[in-house]
């Protein structure tokens, strides 16, 4: 049988006695049950966070999300309400590299993902067969430095035609512009390999390998205009040592990027990251 449907809010702002107490009593007046809570403050800026999941009375998720809203302002705390019944679209931005596109892929075909998957776009056609193979709507993008402007407008549109909620940048070797993510209007997450913020930038695995460090990571972060520099969600190391070469370092930097990628994929989609500032709090 399946679980009856939640809402999920992520709510911060200035810390004041009580706020744990009150946002679980407005449920209870409102004859909810909640399944899970969990709070944290940010000691220094005096910001509190939670993340509260509850099974609204008779199932009304439209008007407990707009009642909460509202409680919401009345304490001065911004807020983000999610349904568990509304999955979210989601499309994948790929180039010729396949193995963060088969991760995904392969984990939503099982269920991992609680997402729609309605869009492959890319920039090169390599991989349109197996996203065809999936049964996923492939579309190609060509993109050069001359044609960038033209082609982002191109991607814009049919995003917000499909009605995308997030896009997952699957080892997409491309610089998305700060035109492009201010007309989308939705989260990007991207995929760095590379335990950031060292080794920022093309060729992460050979600058470390020419550094000779002991341990190569990835970084699973939101896209911003700034390259590389956007709140991190989700990051994961591996130990090397001399004895690594470069093909050896890639091979175990996929292996991270897969399992990065796809837990802050999951993260976001249940409604677990809150973004602050360029910081996020990910909630249990």
């Amino acid at each position: 049988m399946d679980s009856p449907a939640t809402l999920i809010a992520l709510l911060h702002g200035p810390d004041q006695p009580g706020l744990v107490a009150r946002v679980a009593g407005w449920i209870f007046e409102r004859g909810g049950n909640i399944l899970h809570a969990d709070q944290h403050r940010d000691m220094e800026l005096g910001i509190f966070f939670q993340r509260i999941e509850w099974e609204p009375k008779g199932g009304d998720h439209g008007a407990d999300t707009a009642a909460f809203y509202a409680f919401a302002a009345s304490l001065g705390m911004k807020a983000t309400v999610l349904s568990s019944a509304e999955r979210m679209r989601v499309a994948l931005f790929v180039s010729k590299a396949d193995h963060c596109f088969h991760d995904i892929v392969l984990r939503w075909k099982e269920g991992e993902l609680p997402c729609e998957l309605v869009a492959v776009v890319s920039n090169h056609t390599e991989l349109k067969g197996i996203a065809l193979g999936y049964g996923l709507p492939f579309h190609h993008v060509p993109l050069t430095a001359d044609t960038k402007p033209a082609a982002e407008a191109k991607q814009v549109a049919l995003l917000r035609g499909l009605d995308i909620d997030l896009v997952v940048l699957a080892r997409y070797m491309q610089v998305l512009s700060a035109d492009f993510l201010a007309n989308l209007g939705r989260p990007v997450i991207n995929i760095h390999h590379s335990f950031l913020p060292a080794f920022a930038g093309g060729k992460p695995y050979h600058q470390a390998h020419a550094r000779g460090v002991k341990l190569i990571g990835a970084t699973a972060h939101y896209a911003t205009a700034d390259l590389d520099e956007g709140p991190i969600i989700n990051q994961d190391v591996a130990r090397v040592t001399h004895r690594h070469g470069v093909d050896d370092l890639v091979r175990k930097g996929r292996d991270l990027e897969k399992t990065v990628l796809a837990q802050a994929v999951r993260w976001h989609l249940e409604g677990r990251v809150l973004v602050y500032g360029n910081k996020t709090v990910v909630f249990d």
